[in-house]
C-alpha cells in the first residue's frame, strides 16, 4: 500500500480553515489584528530599482523558514512586529489562532534571525508540513495576484485591497475583482504493449538536457477538463487517448494556475499539430524508469509539482528525484 502522502499533491495539503466569511467583518479582523497569539507570514516584496528586474522576480513572494529543525517550518511574527505592506487574511486553525500575511514594502522587510533563511514555494513547498505548505501557498497566490492587477481590466483606473486581501475595488467603475486561477490540464498517458505497462514522458526543449516530465496545457474556452486532455496530447505528441481518469489537483500559483491532473490511455495516432513545446518522447515501463533515474539518465520533476505525483504514482512508489520543480 502506497503512503497517503505520495497521493496528495505536495501544495494541496492545507489544513486550516479559510475564515472565508469573516473577510469582509472589519470588526473580526480588527479584533484578530490586535490579538497576540495571531501569527503573521511575512513576504519580500523585492524592489525591482534596487535588485534589478529579473533577480526581482526571483525573490517576489519569499518568506522565512527554519534552518535547524529537521524539515523547514515557516517563521511568524506577531502582528506588533510585522511590517508595513499589504495585508491578507489566510484563515484560522482549530484553536482559534488567526495566520495574516503580509507583502512587506521594498525595503521594509524585517531582518533575518539566526537559524532562519529566505525560501520560495517551489524550493521547500514539498518539505513544509500539510499547515504551512497550505499558509504558503494561499499568501503566495495572493501575492502574485495583487502584484499584477493594481488597475481595473475594463477602464485602466487604480484599483484598492478589500476583504482582506481577497478583492479589489475600482473607485471609477465600482467594479469587483476576484482573483483569478487558469485552469490547466496535466496527464501521464500510459499504454500496454506485449503485457507491460509503459508510461510517456516528453522533454521540451526550453529544458535543460535530460530533463523529462508527463504532458499539461490550458484548458481553451468552450472545452472541458476531458476535452483538454485529449486535444493537448493529439497536439503535442500526435497520440489519441481515451479513458480520462481524474486524479488530483494542485495550486500552481506561478503565477496562477490550478493544475488538474489526470491518467489517461494511449489508443492510436492522430495528426500532431505542435512541433514546438516537445523535442523528445520516451515509453518507459516501471523498470525502464527507475533505472533511467538512478543512472542520472533523465531527471524528473521535484516533488513539489503534481507531475512528480503522477509519475510515482502510476510507478506504485517513491522514485529519486531532483530538484526541478516544473509544474
Amino acid at each position: 500500500m502506497m503512503d497517503e502522502q505520495l497521493l496528495l499533491p505536495a501544495l494541496s495539503r492545507g489544513t486550516l480553515d479559510s475564515a472565508g466569511s469573516r473577510r469582509r467583518d472589519d470588526r473580526w479582523l480588527a479584533e484578530a489584528w490586535a490579538d497576540e497569539r495571531t501569527r503573521v507570514l511575512v513576504l519580500e516584496r523585492a524592489d525591482p530599482e534596487r535588485h534589478g528586474w529579473r533577480r526581482a522576480l526571483e525573490r517576489h513572494a519569499r518568506f522565512l523558514v527554519t534552518t535547524g529543525t529537521p524539515h523547514p517550518e515557516l517563521v511568524f511574527r506577531s502582528p506588533a512586529q510585522a511590517p508595513e505592506g499589504e495585508r491578507y487574511l489566510l484563515g484560522q486553525d482549530a484553536d482559534g489562532t488567526v495566520y495574516f500575511a503580509v507583502r512587506a514594502e521594498p525595503g521594509a522587510e524585517p531582518d533575518i534571525p539566526p537559524g532562519t533563511e529566505p525560501a520560495s514555494l517551489r524550493r521547500v513547498g514539498a518539505l513544509l508540513s500539510g499547515r504551512d505548505a497550505g499558509l504558503a501557498t494561499h499568501a503566495v497566490a495572493l501575492a502574485n495576484w495583487h502584484a499584477e492587477n493594481g488597475f481595473c481590466s475594463r477602464c485602466g483606473s487604480p484599483t484598492r485591497i478589500e476583504a482582506a486581501g481577497h478583492v479589489r475595488i475600482c473607485d471609477r467603475d465600482g467594479g469587483e475583482h476576484f482573483p483569478r486561477m487558469d485552469p490547466a490540464v496535466i496527464m501521464l498517458v500510459h499504454r500496454e504493449v506485449d503485457g507491460v505497462e509503459q508510461c510517456l514522458l516528453a522533454h521540451n526543449p526550453a529544458w535543460p538536457e535530460g530533463r523529462y516530465s508527463v504532458l499539461a496545457g490550458f484548458v481553451e474556452p468552450g472545452e472541458s477538463l476531458e476535452q483538454a486532455v485529449a486535444r493537448e496530447v493529439a497536439e503535442e505528441v500526435g497520440i489519441a487517448v481515451a479513458d480520462p481518469v481524474y486524479a488530483g489537483s494542485q495550486p500552481w500559483p506561478f503565477p496562477r494556475s490550478l493544475m488538474v491532473g489526470y491518467f489517461v490511455r494511449a489508443v492510436g495516432s492522430t495528426p500532431r499539430t505542435d512541433h514546438e513545446e516537445i523535442a523528445d518522447i520516451r515509453w518507459f515501463a516501471r523498470e525502464e524508469l527507475r533505472d533511467a533515474v538512478e543512472r542520472g539518465e533523465i531527471l524528473l520533476p521535484g516533488p513539489v509539482s503534481i507531475a512528480h505525483k503522477l509519475i510515482e504514482r502510476w510507478y506504485g512508489g517513491r522514485l529519486p528525484h531532483s530538484e526541478w520543480t516544473s509544474r
